[in-house]
């Protein structure tokens, strides 16, 4: 097993789990339940982990082995692991700064990070950190205009991946973020206000940088727009549902790596493919939009056993271990993301949470592979348990 380096790993904290309850403890109740909840009665939530490790490894002992190597080529860059940081919006209301310790982290750590075009940060700055090294997810705006416009910043700032959302034609039901003032438009109720004060560390890391904003869209956004009329502001900027029509003429438009995220079904995989897309991520959004939906891992495995020949596969949703992101690579992913584990990670630590969980994951995989005896990443497939 190999050694951390000190100022990279918490003994204290050896799971993502543990970092979760650390991060329960660290940030607001409404905060942490916008970041742990999903949709409805949150039944796909818990079903996207369960049936990833229902997926089996076998070990090869009697054959030679040296060292395992996590090195992953993607889309032209070898990344240092097989996985990255998923998009997630509002990161700043979790924990303050939240994008750019996450960025800056993976930029050490050479594995991607992915912008959200709804979280805390901009795509400049976010840029600036990584040396035009992070993805940028797009939600598609409503107004030709903006979408363009949005597009080229990211192709000015570098981005050599343009993630576009397709899983969120309609805003998911959330009862816990609902009831906590959250929905659209969002609320401080005496309730919040207190478990704000319960969390001084949080409260104080927030006056220093500030009220989370949509820095992305604030060239967007109306002067002095009140909480009010947000809710109507986003409603407006966003068409939400992804067509063929739309995915089209930005096809054209961007000349880097094109990817759709939130496929769930092989003939959505097809239609990406006749698109002339580089990648897809299978996705249901981490359990927060469709609980009625089927978990990640079982779509990903058909498609990528379909398909994978034809384009990219990639998966996010429901993984929360190396040991996870072994069991998904096994089952025909390329590559993983993950998006809760590295907010517990920061939530819980800090500047130096995204860190720590990198390097966490790091070190859960290649314990795998070298008790498996699988030498590379792609090499995963051979030691799957078929049924």
């Amino acid at each position: 097993m190999g050694r951390l380096r000190k100022p990279d790993f918490d003994p204290r904290y050896p799971s993502v789990e543990d970092l979760r309850a650390r991060a329960r403890k660290r940030i607001p109740g409404f905060a942490f339940e916008y970041l742990d909840g999903g949709c409805n009665e949150e039944v796909n939530l818990h079903k996207n982990t369960a049936q990833i490790r229902e997926v089996e490894l076998k070990p090869k002992y009697l054959d030679t082995f040296s060292e395992a190597r996590l090195e992953t080529d993607l889309f032209g860059h070898r990344y240092s692991a097989p996985f990255g940081i998923a998009p997630i919006g509002l990161q700043g209301l979790m924990w303050p700064n939240a994008p750019e310790i996450l960025a800056s982290a993976a930029f050490e750590h050479n594995i991607p990070f992915i912008l959200s075009t709804v979280t805390t940060s901009p795509i400049e700055r976010i840029s600036e950190l990584t040396e035009g090294r992070a993805w940028f997810q797009l939600y598609h705006p409503s107004e030709v205009e903006v979408r363009n416009d949005i597009i080229s910043r990211a192709e000015a700032a570098g981005c050599p991946v343009l993630v576009l959302l397709c899983d969120v034609p309609t805003f998911g039901f959330r009862p816990k973020d609902i009831k906590n003032g959250l929905a659209m438009p969002p609320k401080m109720t005496g309730r919040n206000i207190m478990q704000m004060l319960g969390r001084p560390g949080w409260a104080l890391q927030t006056l220093k940088h500030g009220v989370p904003q949509f820095a992305t869209l604030k060239p967007y956004m109306p002067k002095n727009l009140d909480l009010q009329q947000l809710g109507s502001f986003m409603d407006q900027t966003f068409s939400k549902r992804m067509t063929l029509e739309k995915i089209a003429p930005i096809r054209d438009l961007w000349k880097g790596k094109l990817v759709l995220k939130g496929v769930a079904t092989e003939e959505d995989a097809l239609k990406a493919i006749q698109l002339g897309l580089d990648g897809i991520i299978v996705s249901n959004h981490g359990g927060r939009q469709l609980d009625a939906g089927e978990s990640t891992i079982r779509p990903m495995t058909r498609i990528a056993e379909k398909y994978g020949d034809q384009i990219t596969v990639m998966m996010d949703s429901g993984m929360r271990s190396g040991p996870d992101v072994a069991r998904a690579i096994a089952s025909g992913s390329r590559f993983t993301f993950m998006g809760r584990s590295f907010m517990y990670g920061v939530s819980a630590l800090g500047k130096h949470g995204g860190h720590h969980t990198i390097a966490l994951l790091k070190t859960q995989l290649k314990q795998i592979m070298e008790q498996i005896g699988c030498a590379e990443v792609t090499d995963f497939p051979k030691h799957l348990v078929r049924e």
